[in-house]
């Protein structure tokens, strides 16, 4: 059975091209500076063709393959930081997708977009790059705090996505952990173990990170 989620669309496809900047008094590089392209991105199995990635230690592979942002946390943001020039693909998405609600969509869900096939896989951990991007480091404290934090996705099946494609759900997952649950219980001191177990036993989310919160249950 298929399930479409109303009024969830692609809306801005993005792209990165290599950007310096200074951290630490030192010049490095960063892809975090994306921007809304009129061609279709292609999915592949460890990254976007074409897109930035400087630092594949920890962005790309196959667990951070693609990076979808929400187009409806974007006022709560734009009031935040008024006198920022904005556009499509400020938090560093690939993909602007409206209609896309963290507190619904699962870890493990599987999305039709375009010709590809994708599956949720752990949400985005804000660094310091995206205080770069904002030109303000206490925007990491804002971005935990709100709750919303955008999902990484692995890539079922390789394939071409492009602006108003609709991202339908094929497959929901059984592990009802969702994607801000996650986001909230990898941040949180103080972890309900609860929602520890949901995330330990919901095998769509890294082994690397579960075996991080295992501990948390003893």
């Amino acid at each position: 059975m298929v399930f479409l989620f109303l009024g969830m669309k692609i809306i801005s496809t993005n792209l990165g091209k290599p950007t310096t900047i200074i951290w630490n008094g030192k010049e490095e590089q960063t892809g975090i500076f994306k921007y809304p392209v009129p061609t279709a991105l292609r999915l592949g199995e460890t990254d976007v063709e074409k897109d930035t990635v400087i630092d594949r230690k920890h962005h790309a592979g196959v667990n951070k393959a693609c990076f979808l942002f929400s187009a409806d946390h974007y006022p709560f943001w734009k009031k935040q930081y008024p006198n920022l020039k904005w556009d499509w693909g400020m938090f560093g998405e690939n993909l602007t997708v409206e209609g896309f609600d963290e507190s619904v969509i699962r870890i493990g869900d599987i999305f039709k977009m375009g010709t590809a096939l994708v599956q949720v896989s752990q949400p985005r951990e804000p660094c310091y790059k995206l205080g770069i991007r904002f030109s303000d480091q206490s925007i990491l404290k804002k971005y935990i705090a709100y709750g919303y934090p955008g999902t990484y996705v692995r890539i079922l099946q390789k394939g071409f996505v492009s602006t108003g494609d609709e991202m339908v759900l094929v497959e929901q997952s059984k592990n009802t952990l969702t994607v801000k649950q996650c986001f909230e219980i990898i941040l949180a001191r103080k972890k309900d173990p609860a929602i520890v177990r949901l995330a330990v036993e919901n095998l769509s989310l890294p082994e690397y990170k579960r075996e991080r919160l295992k501990k948390h249950l003893f």
